[in-house]
């Protein structure tokens, strides 16, 4: 009797367009978890490092799963268990964004690995600022820099931008005309596209840049480039380091001025 309503149920999906239940039941939380990290390797994604971590802490959890049975109250169990091992939200949260990953990805297939992606909650993290530069504080650490990272270190406090990100900028991706800056896909750390529309002072610094690499440096690609202005800046940290001490500033990192790009206009993408 049992089977002959499997088989009703069956013939009933298969009649209505829809692949028989019984296949999603097979799919289990390993096979989801190899797909993922496949789709990483395949793409080439910087962070696939990171994929990995949060993929041996969800097998620790989900190995040995179906995906059918990964529900929201079996992802809750999953976050409680690792609140009591002490994990940050925001290193749970990682873990619960590969998840939905490796879902999506079943679910995305063809045929569909998955029929549907349960609901995942999400943690709270706390994004308070450990660092901050105050306006007065940013210009007194430019003030005494030295003259080839004063504009390296505006347009960092205006838009936010990584470290590599501002000194891998090359003119190639300057409209001085338009007034935009674009870095290309695969460029950022989140490999994501990205375009800056240039207010005033962003205008000065480009447009002295401009100048310099007119007049001294032709040859280099790169907009801020070093202090013998041969080729790009590899490393800021002994003269920013000495700037805070002359500047009588508390130890910071460049990483405060993260954040701070919402001073203008920014899109990702």
């Amino acid at each position: 009797m049992v089977a002959k309503k499997l088989l009703d149920r069956k013939e009933g999906e298969i009649a209505q367009g829809k692949l028989p239940g019984v296949l999603f039941e097979k799919v289990t939380f390993n096979e989801l978890a190899d797909e993922l990290i496949r789709d990483y390797q395949i793409n080439g994604k910087k962070s696939l490092k990171r994929a990995k971590q949060s993929v041996n802490h969800l097998t620790e959890f989900f190995d040995g799963y179906k995906a059918v049975n990964i529900t929201t109250t079996v992802i809750k169990s999953y976050i409680e268990k690792r609140l009591e091992e002490n994990a940050a939200n925001a290193t749970i949260n990682r873990d619960l964004s590969a998840l939905k990953r490796m879902l999506n990805l079943g679910a995305q297939q063809t045929p569909p690995a998955i029929d549907k992606v349960p609901f995942i909650p999400m943690m709270k993290e706390n994004n308070t600022r450990k660092g901050f530069f105050e306006y007065h504080e940013f210009l007194a650490l430019r003030d005494v820099l030295p003259p080839y990272l004063k504009g390296f270190v505006t347009f960092a406090y205006r838009t936010g931008w990584r470290i590599k990100e501002i000194s891998n900028l090359r003119w190639a991706n300057v409209d001085r005309n338009i007034g935009i800056i674009r870095i290309e896909v695969g460029e950022t750390k989140n490999d994501e596209g990205r375009t800056v529309f240039l207010d005033n002072e962003l205008k000065e610094v480009i447009d002295a840049q401009w100048q310099i690499h007119v007049d001294k440096c032709e040859s280099v690609a790169f907009v801020f480039p070093n202090k013998d202005h041969t080729g790009q800046i590899k490393s800021i940290r002994k003269a920013w380091d000495t700037a805070l001490v002359k500047a009588g500033l508390e130890p910071m990192l460049f990483h405060d001025f993260r954040g701070l790009g919402s001073n203008f206009a920014q899109i990702e993408g």
